[in-house]
C-alpha cells in the first residue's frame, strides 16, 4: 500500500501539536511576563496576603479604684483559644534538635488538646474541624493553659488575649461598680457608663504562615500596639461603703421593709463616699441578686420625701427675708387654708411657737403659714434651684429626676402640700445635695462619684462635672438653717441622731409611698449634717415601705452609727462649741406634749 498519505498525516499532526505547544508557551510566557513584569507588585501582595494572618491585640481594661486607690475592680490576663478550621490537618514542623522536620498527626494532637482543655474528644473535634475561618474553642484560659495548647502546634489554633474581671471586695459598692458581660463589655454601673474609658483601643499583629498553617519562624511581622484603658479613681470609700451597707441591711431587716439606702457625701465638695443599699449585687455573680439592686436605689428610686422637704421651704423663706427664726406663730394641729384642711400627723394643743420650733416639731400647719410668706411661683423657683425635679449627672447611668410639676399646674391642694414634702418626688441623692448646700454656706456643689481618669502613663485627668457650683441661698440663710437642723436633733423628732461630743443637725421625713392603686405604704428617712460647727459629712438614710406602726419607725439611730464611724475614721475633732439652736416655744416651759 502507498505510504505517502500516512506520512503526510503524521506530519500534519506534528505541526498541529507543535502549534499548540507554541501557543501554550506563548500564553504561559505572556502570563509570566504579566506577573513578573507588568503586575509583579500586585501579585506579590496577593501572595503575601495568602501567607499572612492578623491577630487582634486586646488592650487591658482599666481598674476601678476607691478614693485611697484600693482596687475595687481589675482585670487579670486570660486568653480565648480560637481556630481557623480550614487549616486543621496533618502537618510537619522543624525540629532544631534533630535539624529535620517532624511529622505531626492531627488526631494525636486533638487527643492531647482534649485532655489539656478537659473537653471530650468528639466535642473538641466538632469545634476544631470544619470549614469555618473563625471559631472559639475555649474561653478565658490561663496563660499557662494557653502556652501548653499552642505548644501542641495544631495548624490554625491561635490565642486571643482577653481580660477576666475580678472584684476583690465582693459586693462592697457592687451597684456602683456594676459588672461586665462575657465579652468583657460593661453592662451596669461604672463598668457600663465608663466603658469607653475603661476599654482602651485594640491593636493588631500580622505574621506570615506556611502553606500548612504554621507560623514561619523569623519571618517579618508588623504590630500596632494596643492602648490600655484608663484606670478610674472614684470618690467612694470602700470601708464607709461596707459599714453603710451593713447598717442599712440591719435596719431594713428590723422593719421587714422592701429596701433601704444610705448616701454619704462630703459636705464641702459634693463627693460621694457611699451609695449603700440594703441588698447589694456581687458583680462576679449578678444573677443571684434582684435586678432592682443592680443600680443604686439612691439614684433610681424616687419617692415623696415628706418632712425632709420642709428644709427647702424654710431656707427659701430665710433667704427671701420674709421670716426670722424666732418669729412668733400660732400653730393648731388642724388649720384650713383656702378651703383646704391641713393637719399634723398627730393631734396637739394649739401652741405659740417660733419659726425654728415649727421646724423642730415638723408641724405641717405652721409650715404652711411660713410658706405663705412667699408666692407659689417663688417657692417653685427655689425648689427648682435646689434641684427638685432636675436631672443629676454623676458619670453613672441617668439618675431618676423624680416628678415635679410647674407651679402653674398645681391643683388647689398642691399649693400647700408641696410646702411639706408631698405632691412631688425625688431620690435620696436629690435630698442629700439639698442638705449639702445648706451645710456649705448655701452653695450647692455638683455631686460626683468619679474623681479622675488615670492613663497607662500615670497621667491623671480630673472628671469634669457637667454643671457648675450654684449659690441657691445666702450664707446667712444657710447659717440659720444649721441652727434649725440642730433644733430637730436637740429638741425635736431626731434626738436619736445625737453623737457624743459633736454638734449634729438634720431632718426626719415620712412620706406616703405610691403604689398601683394609690398610696399603699410609706418611706421614712432622715438626713443629717455633722459636725455643725464645721460641716464635713451629709448622711441620708431612707427605708421604703417598713412594716408595723409608723410611730415606732426610727432611722436616726442608723444615721448616728454611720456618722460616728465617719468621725472616727477621718479623725474629725470634737465640736468646740455647744448647741446653738433656738427655742421651740415663745414662752417657757419648753417641755410640752407633742
Amino acid at each position: 500500500m502507498p505510504q505517502a498519505p500516512v506520512a503526510g498525516m503524521q506530519k500534519s499532526r506534528l505541526k498541529v501539536t507543535m502549534t499548540l505547544l507554541m501557543v501554550c508557551l506563548m500564553v504561559l510566557g505572556g502570563r509570566l511576563l504579566f506577573i513578573q513584569g507588568i503586575d509583579a507588585e500586585d501579585q506579590a501582595q496577593k501572595a503575601m496576603d495568602r501567607r499572612t494572618r492578623p491577630v487582634t491585640l486586646a488592650p487591658e481594661r482599666g481598674a476601678i479604684l476607691d478614693r485611697d486607690e484600693d482596687v475595687l475592680a481589675e482585670s487579670v490576663q486570660r486568653y480565648d483559644l480560637v481556630v481557623d478550621q480550614r487549616l486543621v490537618q496533618d502537618s510537619r514542623v522543624w525540629d532544631p534538635e534533630t535539624s529535620g522536620y517532624v511529622e505531626l498527626d492531627i488526631d494525636e494532637q486533638l487527643a492531647e488538646l482534649s485532655e489539656l482543655l478537659e473537653i471530650n474528644l468528639p466535642e473538641l473535634r466538632e469545634l476544631m474541624v470544619g470549614d469555618r475561618p473563625y471559631r472559639i474553642v475555649s474561653r478565658r484560659v490561663t496563660p499557662e493553659v494557653k502556652e501548653a495548647a499552642l505548644d501542641i502546634n495544631i495548624p490554625g489554633l491561635l490565642s486571643e488575649p482577653v481580660a477576666d474581671r475580678v472584684y476583690p471586695n465582693g459586693a462592697v459598692a457592687g451597684s456602683v461598680l456594676g459588672f461586665t458581660g462575657q465579652d468583657g463589655q460593661g453592662l451596669e454601673g461604672i463598668e457600663r457608663a465608663q466603658n469607653e474609658r475603661l476599654n482602651g483601643q485594640t491593636g493588631e499583629r500580622i505574621f506570615e504562615i506556611s502553606a500548612d498553617g504554621v507560623r514561619i519562624p523569623n519571618a517579618s511581622f508588623s504590630e500596632t500596639p494596643a492602648i490600655n484603658g484608663n484606670d478610674i479613681r472614684l470618690t467612694i470609700d470602700q470601708d464607709v461603703s461596707w459599714f453603710a451597707q451593713e447598717a442599712i441591711a440591719d435596719k431594713v431587716d428590723e422593719y421587714n421593709a422592701e429596701w433601704g439606702n444610705i448616701v454619704v457625701m462630703d459636705a464641702k465638695t459634693g463627693e460621694l463616699l457611699a451609695l449603700a443599699d440594703s441588698e447589694t449585687v456581687d458583680p462576679a455573680d449578678p444573677t443571684e441578686t434582684d435586678p432592682l439592686f443592680w443600680r443604686p436605689t439612691a439614684l433610681t428610686q424616687a419617692y415623696e420625701p415628706g418632712s425632709t422637704g420642709k428644709a427647702v421651704t424654710f431656707a427659701s423663706a430665710f433667704d427671701a427675708g420674709v421670716v426670722t427664726p424666732e418669729e412668733e406663730w400660732t400653730v393648731p394641729s388642724t388649720q384650713t387654708f383656702n378651703n383646704e384642711e391641713i393637719h399634723d400627723s398627730l393631734p396637739h394643743d394649739t401652741y405659740d411657737m417660733t419659726t425654728a420650733g415649727i421646724f423642730a416639731r415638723s408641724y405641717n400647719t405652721g409650715t404652711v403659714q411660713v410658706a405663705q410668706q412667699l408666692s407659689s411661683e417663688e417657692r417653685w423657683q427655689y425648689m427648682t434651684d435646689f434641684g427638685i425635679g432636675q436631672p443629676i449627672d454623676i458619670g453613672l447611668n441617668a439618675v431618676n429626676q423624680g416628678l415635679f410639676a410647674s407651679w402653674e399646674d398645681w391643683d388647689r391642694r398642691q399649693h400647700f402640700t408641696t410646702t411639706f414634702g408631698q405632691a412631688y418626688s425625688l431620690t435620696a441623692l436629690h435630698t442629700t445635695q439639698i442638705f449639702q448646700a445648706l451645710a456649705n454656706e448655701g452653695q450647692m456643689m455638683p455631686p460626683r462619684i468619679i474623681d479622675s481618669y488615670i492613663d497607662e502613663e500615670g497621667i491623671e485627668t480630673e472628671w469634669e462635672a457637667p454643671t457648675e457650683p450654684k449659690q441657691v441661698v445666702s450664707a446667712e440663710a444657710s447659717e440659720e438653717m444649721l441652727k434649725l437642723l440642730e433644733g430637730v436633733v436637740e429638741e425635736g423628732s431626731a434626738q436619736a441622731a445625737q453623737v457624743d461630743g459633736y454638734r449634729v443637725g438634720g431632718k426626719t421625713g415620712t412620706g406616703q409611698a405610691a403604689g398601683e392603686g394609690g398610696y399603699d405604704g410609706y418611706t421614712t428617712s432622715f438626713t443629717g449634717v455633722v459636725p455643725l460647727d464645721d460641716p464635713q459629712f451629709i448622711v441620708s438614710v431612707a427605708v421604703h415601705r417598713p412594716q408595723g406602726d409608723w410611730e415606732t419607725w426610727q432611722v436616726t439611730d442608723t444615721s448616728a452609727d454611720v456618722m460616728e464611724y465617719l468621725l472616727s475614721k477621718y479623725s474629725v475633732p470634737p465640736s468646740e462649741t455647744g448647741p446653738q439652736h433656738y427655742d421651740v416655744f415663745t414662752e417657757d416651759p419648753q417641755e410640752r406634749p407633742w
